[in-house]
């Protein structure tokens, strides 16, 4: 978008905030600031879409070394079911026909919209049998011994993303009933009298967006770079560095075709990483030392392509090396070790967030099972390296210093067809 400041705030500021504000009074000032995007309708027959909800990418744009960019706005609603024990089959068909709706509504991509549903471990408690065994979906659990978040345990999540603001909102305000016709679409449902929303959390991605909103505690002003995508002012998701798509699918049972999902709301603090730290010392602790002393990294990291260069220089294999020679490891270097067949095991979509007036990130990630999160995440933690060097638990331990995670949650996306208040094993 462009940088019309005439109303003393750019256009993406405006759409930015608008999405963190939400409901129909924030959609309608959004079209009027912008009119209705000319966004394509999705397909009439909609089983030419794919069966797996995360599967994203080919629908996605890629910048020019390849790598999948992730849409710039994001809502996140958790809801619960509003009904007493298992979900009817008049209730279930109500929800599907409001996601056929939007599917039917909007083209799948950057310039559409892209939603999963996702359903919790508690969500499954109401029904007498398990999940199947090819479902990795334990309770949300603190991850390091410094962490004390608090757990998310709605029965359900729903992620909208686009590149347009107007269209998540509009998306989202469908399926609260707000809305009749969504993109010249008529709404066949909604989650009125299903679906109650127990939370909405917003953010965002993308060169100049969190430059633009650095008036928020956790980050201090006039820091962060403006071609930035992120508040920590380097480029993530390198198409190397992430897991595919076929990686975090699950492979059997009734859920085949799903996946599972970790979401966590991480406090940024940002202060030192800006105001004392040098450069020197943010490349290392978030790619390596050896990316600090060899100047691997330009700016934000478009100069990488489509790898942060973790392989290329032997970084993973000397962690713990690093800690003791020259007292910090990397965050990069450290995940890195978390891989299988020297390919990585989960797949993010992380965005940034000024909810609560702060400086955050949500930690999106897709994985097979939780298992292979909780691997990376230990490998992140470090606490091998601490106990065998001088780093500290959090200190020169990749950025761990930087953020506090507050929330947790677990989430079974399931394919498709089976999206629309699942029992624990569909036919």
């Amino acid at each position: 978008m462009s940088e019309d400041r005439d109303r003393g705030i750019s256009r993406r500021a405006f759409a930015k905030s608008a999405v963190a504000i939400g409901g129909t009074a924030a959609l309608s000032a959004c079209l009027d600031w912008f009119g209705g995007p000319d966004v394509p309708q999705g397909p009439s027959d909609l089983s030419t879409l794919p069966t797996r909800q995360h599967a994203w990418n080919d629908a996605l744009s890629t910048d020019q070394h390849g790598n999948v960019v992730t849409p710039r706005h994001h809502v996140l609603l958790l809801v619960n079911y509003d009904g007493s024990g298992r979900p009817s089959d008049g209730d279930r068909e109500q929800i599907e026909r409001a996601f056929r709706s939007l599917e039917h509504a909007y083209r799948r991509g950057n310039d559409g919209l892209l939603f999963t549903v996702g359903y919790t471990p508690s969500y499954f408690e109401r029904f007498d049998g398990s999940l199947p065994d090819a479902v990795d979906l334990p309770a949300p659990a603190a991850m390091a011994p410094f962490e004390d978040p608090d757990f998310d345990t709605p029965d359900a999540i729903v992620h909208l993303a686009s590149d347009y603001s107007q269209v998540v909102l509009a998306a989202e305000e469908a399926l609260k009933g707000n809305q009749s016709e969504l993109n010249g679409v008529e709404m066949n449902g909604s989650f009125d009298g299903v679906f109650s929303v127990a939370d909405r959390r917003t953010g965002f991605i993308g060169e100049g967006l969190p430059a633009e909103h650095d008036d928020v505690d956790g980050v201090p002003e006039g820091e962060v770079p403006e071609e930035s995508p992120l508040y920590m002012g380097f480029k993530s998701g390198f198409e190397k560095n992430q897991a595919s798509e076929d990686r975090v699918t699950i492979r059997e049972g009734p859920f085949a075709g799903g996946t599972t999902q970790h979401l966590s709301l991480i406090r940024l603090h940002l202060q030192q990483w800006y105001e004392q730290d040098s450069r020197f010392h943010r490349v290392a602790t978030m790619f390596c030392p050896a990316h600090a002393q060899n100047d691997t990294v330009e700016g934000v990291g478009d100069n990488l392509g489509d790898s942060s260069k973790m392989t290329e220089t032997g970084c993973p294999a000397h962690t713990t090396e690093d800690a003791r020679e020259k007292g910090v490891v990397g965050h990069s270097q450290k995940t890195a070790r978390a891989r299988e067949d020297d390919s990585p095991i989960i797949l993010r979509r992380d965005f940034d967030s000024t909810i609560g007036d702060r400086a955050s990130l949500h930690f999106l990630s897709l994985q097979r099972g939780i298992g292979d999160f909780v691997q990376t995440r230990e490998a992140m933690n470090g606490t091998d390296v601490a106990d065998e060097s001088a780093v500290g638990q959090r200190t020169n331990n990749g950025i761990l210093q930087y953020m506090t995670v507050e929330r947790r949650g677990n989430y079974l996306l399931p394919p498709r067809q089976h999206r629309s208040l699942p029992t624990p094993n569909p036919k």
